[in-house]
C-alpha cells in the first residue's frame, strides 16, 4: 500500500470528550479548523476509543478519533459501532461519499446542501444520525444488497460476491492541496474458487462530483465488476465513444422522499470491459481479467446541491460533456 505523510488536518480526537460541554467545545474548535483550512477536498476514517469489543460489537467508549491508517479488526462487521459512519469518507464542496468497510463494501452518497466541508461532523451526534435531514444534507442513497454507486465486487454465477471472506483489510488516508484519496488494501479476498489481493484507490478532486476509482488485482480473474444500484422504474441510460463509455440512471431514487431526484453514473474504459449487463441488484460493468490497473469514474448529482443539476436533460448533457472530454484527453482530473 502507498506510504503517505501524516495528515496535517487538525481534527484528530474530534470527539474524545466525556461530557456534553466538552463535546460542544470540540465541535466549535472543529468548525474553526474547517473554516481556516486551505483544503478544498477532504478524506477521513474515524474510530471509537475507550470502549471494548464484545463479540462483533464495540461497546462504550469516550468518542471518535481520526486516524491516518487502520487495519480493520477481525471481528468488525456491519453495525459494529467501531468506525464512524462505518468506513472511510471523502468529499469536496459539492458532494460526499463513504465506503462501508465491511463485507458489504458498497459506496454511498452524502448529498450536501452547503458548499463547505462537512464530514468531520457526520455521525458525531448518533451512530446513524446522518440518515436524517440536517443543515448540511444527509445520506441519500439506499444501497441495500447492491454495490451502491461504483462499489466493486466479483460476479460469480450471476451473483455479485462482496467481501465476506477477506484475510485482512487495511486503509490509509491522504489529503493534499489538489485531491483527497482513500487507499484500501485487501489481502486474501476469496470468491468462488479464487483468492486474490486487491488494491483500491478512491480519489476526489477540487471541482466536480466525480471520484476516480482504480482497482489493481494480484491475479487476472474473471468477473471483477462495478455497478449502480437498481431501482424499480428507473431506466438505465448508456452511451459509448471511441475510448470511454458510461452507464447512468436518473430519477426519484433517494431516501429523502418520493420525488427527490438523483443522477448516478459510471464512466469506464471500453478496452477494459468484458460486458455491461443487468445483475440482481445492480446495473453492472464487468471488467476483463487483468493485473493492470482498472480505472473508472463514479459520480452522483443531487438536485438539492447548491447550484445543483435539477433535471434529467441537464444531467445527461453534463455526462455527455464529460464523455467527450474523456475520449479526447483520457482523463477528467486535469
Amino acid at each position: 500500500m502507498k506510504k503517505i505523510a501524516v495528515l496535517s488536518f487538525a481534527l484528530l480526537g474530534l470527539l474524545a470528550c466525556k461530557d456534553k460541554s466538552a463535546k460542544n467545545e470540540a465541535m466549535t474548535h472543529a468548525s474553526n479548523v474547517v473554516a481556516d483550512t486551505p483544503l478544498k477536498t477532504y478524506a477521513e476514517i474515524s474510530i471509537k476509543e475507550g470502549g471494548e469489543w464484545m463479540g462483533r460489537k464495540y461497546v462504550g467508549g469516550d468518542g471518535f478519533r481520526n486516524v491516518q491508517e487502520l487495519e480493520v479488526p477481525k471481528n468488525h462487521t456491519d453495525h459494529s459501532f467501531f468506525i464512524r459512519y462505518e468506513g472511510p469518507g471523502w468529499e469536496n464542496n459539492q458532494i460526499g461519499y463513504r465506503l462501508y468497510l465491511d463485507w458489504r463494501n458498497a459506496i454511498d452518497i452524502y448529498g450536501k446542501k452547503v458548499d463547505s466541508l462537512v464530514l468531520p461532523y457526520v455521525g458525531q451526534d448518533g451512530f446513524d444520525s446522518y440518515h436524517e435531514p440536517a443543515d448540511w444534507g444527509q445520506d441519500i442513497l439506499k444501497a441495500g444488497k447492491s454495490m451502491g454507486i461504483g462499489g466493486y465486487g466479483r460476479l460469480v454465477n450471476d451473483t455479485v460476491a462482496h467481501f465476506r471472506n477477506v484475510d485482512n483489510t487495511s486503509v490509509q488516508i491522504e489529503n493534499t492541496e489538489s485531491n483527497s484519496t482513500v487507499y484500501i488494501d485487501y489481502k486474501g479476498w476469496e470468491t468462488g474458487n479464487e483468492s486474490i489481493d486487491l488494491d483500491a484507490t478512491l480519489s476526489i478532486f477540487k471541482e466536480d462530483r466525480y471520484t476516480l476509482a482504480t482497482l489493481t488485482p494480484s491475479k487476472a480473474i474473471s468477473g471483477i465488476c462495478t455497478g449502480i444500484v437498481k431501482f424499480q422504474d428507473i431506466a438505465l441510460k448508456k452511451k459509448e465513444g471511441i475510448k470511454w463509455g458510461y452507464i447512468a440512471t436518473y430519477g426519484a431514487q433517494t431516501l429523502v422522499n418520493d420525488t427527490d431526484k438523483l443522477g448516478m453514473a459510471i464512466f469506464y474504459r471500453i478496452d477494459q470491459v468484458a460486458e455491461q449487463k443487468e445483475g440482481i441488484n445492480d446495473h453492472l460493468v464487468v471488467f476483463k481479467p487483468t493485473t493492470d490497473k482498472i480505472a473508472y469514474y463514479l459520480l452522483g448529482a443531487w438536485e438539492q446541491e447548491p447550484n445543483g443539476i435539477k433535471d434529467e436533460a441537464s444531467f445527461i448533457l453534463d455526462l455527455d460533456k464529460k464523455l467527450e472530454r474523456l475520449n479526447t484527453t483520457n482523463s477528467l482530473n486535469l
